[in-house]
């Protein structure tokens, strides 16, 4: 094609000036690299670096095809895309800056996905012991208190009033301490209602009482074996029957299991001697007791101990029991003291407390009560 052939669609002539020329001789133009269109027209939601749900998130995109970026209007830092309920128009060419809502009001646009989640509201009002521990971020032991040590101190009062008297005198106050036992370790495990479970834990206690009245008291560990063998097997019939998932059928078998094996447990008063009975029992009320008192942890601590080991050696001077009494006293404040830190955890409610805080320092205090009588009766 020679020079002077008339080239279409080129105009190097910018408008305003004469048309062209067919005969001039064309000036040669040195060649252009495409000029990508800097506006932007309005893309439909969906598209890459944009949607109508998470916002603008493209300008790192933009930047890499050699788009421009879009500026912050007002000295704002980032901009946050409309919601598509918004119905919002934007002007092309406009990039990331914000257009004219037509008939709509503002609304608050869900945040990206990459963003961190959001902090959960504050609770309104004043805030519950257990609130306040999780949002200050502390250990979620929260000990019982004063009413439920006077519960347990009046539940150890009628064991030991009622152990010199007779041993089924004493089954009332152990049948009692069994039935809060079983409900408070399920409700402290978080399993409410299980009325199932309760009651078979219960009825273990109460299965493995009887055994312990009609048999001699050297027997009391053959019968509390044996009830507590026969009880594992309708545990773990009952949840057999449980239609939930395998976690929580087996957290619910190894709930059932530990509340009766405490049930049974707790018979240990029954089969106890009975001047062990009366010490542990002094030894138990006033280590609780002691430990609720509004003192640093540690302090109550060493104090409890001090008062479980003074109130076995008081009650054995009335038992005859002499100054072992201390020593069993000592071993009854700490198992009390165990029970306590347990039913404490995991941030208990009101009725943890009235029935856990009551129930288990009596329950993990049997065995030692138990044992030591037998050894230094």
């Amino acid at each position: 094609m020679s020079d002077n052939q008339h080239q279409p669609h080129q105009n190097p002539y910018p408008y305003g000036q004469q048309p062209y020329d067919p005969y001039a001789q064309p000036q040669q133009q040195p060649p252009q690299a495409h000029q990508p269109h800097q506006s932007q027209p309005q893309q439909p939601y969906g598209y890459e670096g944009y949607d109508g749900y998470e916002g603008y998130h493209g300008y790192a995109g933009q930047a890499a095809h050699g788009q421009p970026q879009p500026s912050a209007p007002y000295g704002q830092d980032a901009y946050a895309a409309p919601a598509p309920a918004a119905h919002q128009h934007q002007h092309p060419g406009a990039g990331a800056g914000y257009g004219t809502a037509h008939g709509t009001t503002a609304t608050a646009e869900p945040a990206p996905a990459d963003a961190p989640p959001a902090a959960p509201a504050a609770p309104t009002g004043p805030l519950k012991p257990n609130q306040l521990a999780r949002a200050e971020g502390r250990s979620p032991i929260i000990p019982p208190g004063i009413q439920p040590a006077a519960l347990t101190a009046v539940l150890a009062l009628l064991l030991a009033l009622a152990a010199p008297v007779a041993r089924p005198l004493l089954a009332v106050p152990v049948v009692l301490l069994q039935a809060v036992t079983a409900a408070g370790w399920f409700r402290l495990n978080g399993m409410w209602p299980a009325r199932q479970g309760i009651a078979l834990a219960f009825l273990g206690g109460v299965a493995t009482d009887v055994g312990l009245l009609t048999t001699p008291r050297e027997d009391a560990p053959l019968v509390a074996l044996g009830t507590l063998g026969v009880w594992c097997l309708l545990v773990i019939a009952l949840q057999l029957r449980n239609r939930s998932s395998a976690d929580e059928r087996m957290y619910a078998l190894t709930a059932g299991l530990t509340s009766s094996a405490l049930a049974v447990l707790a018979s240990g008063h029954l089969a106890a001697d009975p001047d062990a009975v009366v010490v542990g029992a002094a030894a138990v009320a006033l280590a609780v007791l002691v430990r609720a008192l509004p003192l640093p942890g540690p302090v109550t601590l060493a104090l409890g101990l001090l008062a479980g080991a003074g109130g076995g050696l008081a009650a054995a001077q009335l038992t005859g029991l002499g100054t072992a009494g201390a020593l069993l006293g000592l071993a009854a404040g700490g198992c009390a003291l165990i029970g306590l830190r347990v039913a404490s955890y995991d941030y208990p409610s009101k009725f943890v407390h009235m029935t856990a805080g009551v129930a288990l320092p009596l329950a993990l205090a049997a065995p030692a009560v138990y044992v030591l009588g037998r050894a230094l009766g």
